[in-house]
């Protein structure tokens, strides 16, 4: 039985508490001074606040460049030209793809996150190469982290051949989700990409997330299409749509009976805090369960990404325009037990004031933050964290601890 009891910490930014830890679950919130039981790891919390790990959910960890030279953008507009660019670029690091995805996994954990969704493309380019180097990443990690792979086809599935049977492989070989991208715009047949990408999901008995960039009225009529099959399939609970800022962009009077049907078939959604943001408090209040992710960690797409959790978590709420203390703190709701939800591993927040994932009961993946208050911790986004998973330290100072 392995037990420790954090000292002095303030969950949620509320008065200061000690927390009990049992088998990496969170036996009790007792008064602050609590003396220890013998054979009891104690962790001074130092009156920081108190909250759950992030998860993020969106994540091309396949892709990263992170402690690498930083390289100028050489992209070009839309997702075929920049995946083209991803291509003739991503073998070019100098560092092997497996070294890369361990280390910028390893910040990511230092850095309070120890829930993960990443993406690893499979497409005719890279075989199942960028798969391996991911799920090296999570081997390597797996006593400091819960990571998800999704078998992702970045080039779609019907514009190159062999692309479908590379992506079953990618199921075969360990991928958990399968992954799919702009039915309409990119594959120009929603019908047969969503029937090979729900066809295995079937065949596997595997989860799916499905990018969508896809503009306003196209975004929609994608998203009917996997609303239809959510449906007919029984895949309830089981599907997220990935970006979907188009959907975002439509009027009240067609997203919210869209939503209403996210809501009954329990279709999740991951945003990465775009320039143009979703609905964040329309969505709560129709129960979607939300979860925030950080995309691209500098690499081919985009010059973004530190690993850093909580600084997307101001972005999120920068983007959304919040400015009062109870809808950041949603933001870092979301981030936290919001993305574990869109993982099945905790239940979806309820509403947008909800604060989660540090009661008694709930499994010790925690945080300990430096600030005043929950939303002054987002703004100054210190240095100062101490990260916890399953009730035990695998991270201070944003530094991992023990063994690398």
């Amino acid at each position: 039985m392995s037990r420790a009891l954090i000292t002095d910490a303030r969950p949620w930014g509320g008065p200061a508490r000690d927390v009990r830890i049992v088998d990496g679950t969170i036996a009790e919130i007792l008064p602050v001074g609590t003396p220890p039981q013998t054979g009891e790891t104690v962790i001074d919390g130092r009156g920081r606040i108190l909250l759950p790990s992030f998860a993020d959910v969106h994540v091309h960890l396949d892709s990263t460049r992170i402690g690498l030279p930083f390289r100028p953008h050489t992209g070009t507009p839309g997702v075929w030209g920049m995946m083209l660019n991803d291509r003739a670029n991503w073998r070019d690091a100098g560092v092997p793809i497996a070294e890369r995805t361990t280390e910028t996994l390893a910040r990511m954990i230092a850095h309070g996150t120890t829930s993960v969704r990443s993406y690893a493309q499979v497409d005719v380019d890279a075989g199942l190469e960028r798969l391996d180097g991911v799920l090296a990443a999570k081997d390597a990690h797996r006593d400091r982290a819960t990571v998800e792979v999704i078998a992702f086809p970045q080039a779609g599935l019907l514009r190159e051949e062999g692309s479908v049977e590379l992506l079953e492989e990618a199921m075969r070989q360990g991928a958990d989700v399968v992954g799919g991208i702009d039915p309409c715009m990119l594959d120009r047949d929603p019908v047969r990409h969503l029937d090979l990408v729900f066809g295995l999901a079937e065949r596997y008995d595997a989860p799916i997330d499905i990018h969508l960039h896809e503009p306003d009225q196209l975004a929609k009529f994608s998203a009917e299409l996997i609303v239809e099959r959510t449906r007919a399939l029984g895949m309830t609970g089981r599907v997220t749509i990935s970006h979907g800022y188009g959907l975002g962009q439509l009027p009240r009077e067609q997203l919210v009976p869209l939503l209403e049907q996210f809501a009954e078939l329990d279709i999740a959604w991951a945003t990465i805090a775009p320039s143009t943001p979703l609905p964040t408090l329309l969505l709560a209040e129709h129960g979607i369960r939300l979860g925030l992710g950080e995309d691209g960690q500098r690499d081919y797409w985009t010059p973004y990404g530190n690993a850093d959790m909580l600084d997307r978590t101001w972005q999120m709420a920068f983007t959304n325009n919040f400015r009062r203390d109870e809808d950041i703190e949603h933001c870092v709701a979301v981030a936290t037990v919001g993305g574990r939800s869109v993982l099945g591993t905790a239940p979806a927040l309820n509403g947008r004031l909800d604060r989660p994932g540090v009661a008694e009961g709930d499994r010790a993946d925690l945080q300990l933050v430096t600030g005043e208050t929950v939303t002054s911790a987002v703004m100054d986004r210190l240095p100062d964290r101490t990260v916890l998973f399953g009730g035990a330290v695998v991270a201070d100072g944003l530094e991992l601890t023990g063994a690398a």
